[in-house]
């Protein structure tokens, strides 16, 4: 069966990995591309190291009407039996260009949706009426979390038409590594008996990773704070570590994959398991990914949100500690976590529950109801001249050009 996932980008985030993991564990009867319409960044990159086909549409904004109609001529000329779209303005621009194009089969995964902002943007009457008109166009909505699927009726997407398929995780990748963390803290200048707090996600203002720069300040001077991820909100943060004078214990780690992708430095498995206690502060997560693969890694976590695990029974993640409040909140927190002494790296059932088997077996089922069939069905048609044969990630106002691996 041949699957065209259209995704907004493939910069280093949350969709664009689960994505890339996703395409890894599907069953080898799914013949998957990808279509990015902007920046098509590492895990592009990634994707096409791991032999997928990548097409970068060249979209120039929210507002770029050229695009609709080439991403209509790939699909068409794909022969597609089903197209799943990824992000906001993706699933805007690849339900519609879909159904243009004559797939009727068409899924599409909400990612990102909080109780009062969409990827960052503010949930105005706008944007909702915008999302419910392009939801129509669609076959199915997955949730990542049962959070987000009672968020979406809450809005008026009709139940029957909402499928809950959560994140998934590569759990053995995660497995804490004794001889890894002292390579990792080795090649990060940490020294070997420094107390490592540990925050991971993109660097923007709903993350409120100034509560960690700022809890920092109140805790004691051999703790560090490691801070993953990439995003606009990084100069502000160090800033905040100049005021706050701890500038010299936080880290900034960048944009790190979570599956090897030939990137210099130590990936988020070795980074996860660097760390001592990870805490994410933010107020509005869908599913929060994170947190999951740090308990995959064995460690205690604080967390204000995350839906995978207050969907959860307790004692799933007995580590796992939500926190409200702000700095002083978390550093007496993550004060409490350090006197109850060293802790057993053993990932709790919460971490295994997420397993990436699980969610790409549940994303199947889910294919197959769209298509009407108890399985896996046969591709319409071979492949077309105008979907890049090379596995990489092509403009397609530009030449091809050899693929590059990472």
């Amino acid at each position: 069966m041949r699957v065209l996932h259209v995704i907004t980008g493939l910069g280093v985030g949350g969709a664009e990995q689960q994505l890339r993991l996703l395409l890894r564990h599907l069953p080898t009867e799914y013949e998957c591309d990808v279509v990015t319409l902007t920046n098509p960044g590492p895990v592009a990159d990634g994707l096409a190291a791991d032999g997928v086909r990548v097409v970068h549409l060249g979209m120039g904004g929210n507002r770029d009407p050229a695009a609709l109609p080439r991403l209509v001529r790939l699909i068409r000329a794909g022969g597609y039996d089903l197209v799943h779209t990824h992000l906001y303005r993706a699933c805007l621009y690849g339900r519609l260009a879909a159904r243009l194009g004559g797939v009727r089969a068409v899924v599409a995964t909400e990612h990102s949706l909080g109780e009062s902002q969409l990827e960052g943007r503010e949930l105005s009457a706008g944007v909702r009426a915008l999302y419910l008109l392009g939801e129509r166009l669609g076959s199915t909505t997955v949730a990542v979390s049962p959070t987000v699927a009672t968020r979406l009726r809450r809005w008026g997407v009709p139940a029957p038409r909402i499928e809950v398929v959560p994140n998934g995780i590569d759990a053995d990748r995660f497995r804490f590594d004794p001889l890894r963390r002292a390579a990792a803290r080795r090649e990060l200048g940490l020294p070997r008996d420094a107390h490592v707090v540990g925050g991971v996600g993109r660097l923007v203002p709903g993350k409120r990773f100034d509560v960690l720069v700022r809890a920092l300040a109140l805790l004691p001077g051999d703790h560090r704070l490691l801070l993953v991820g990439g995003g606009p909100e990084e100069d502000a943060l160090r800033r905040t570590a100049r005021e706050a004078g701890v500038a010299g214990r936080v880290l900034f780690a960048g944009e790190r994959p979570c599956v090897p992708d030939g990137s210099p430095g130590p990936d988020l498995p070795s980074l996860t398991a660097a760390m001592d206690v990870l805490a994410s502060p933010s107020p509005e997560e869908a599913f929060g990914l994170a947190v999951v693969e740090g308990l995959a890694s064995g460690l205690p976590v604080l967390y204000a949100s995350c839906p995978a695990l207050e969907d959860l029974p307790a004692r799933a993640a007995p580590g796992a500690r939500r926190v409200r409040g702000g700095p002083e909140a978390y550093a007496r927190a993550i004060a409490e976590v350090r006197a109850t002494g060293p802790h057993p790296r053993t990932p709790p059932e919460a971490a295994r529950h997420y397993g990436i088997t699980r969610s790409a077996a549940r994303l199947t089922a889910v294919y197959a109801a769209a298509l009407g069939v108890s399985g896996p069905v046969p591709s319409q048609s071979s492949q077309s001249s105008e979907v890049p044969q090379s596995s990489q990630a092509s403009d397609l106002s530009q030449p091809p050009q050899e693929a590059k691996c990472p």
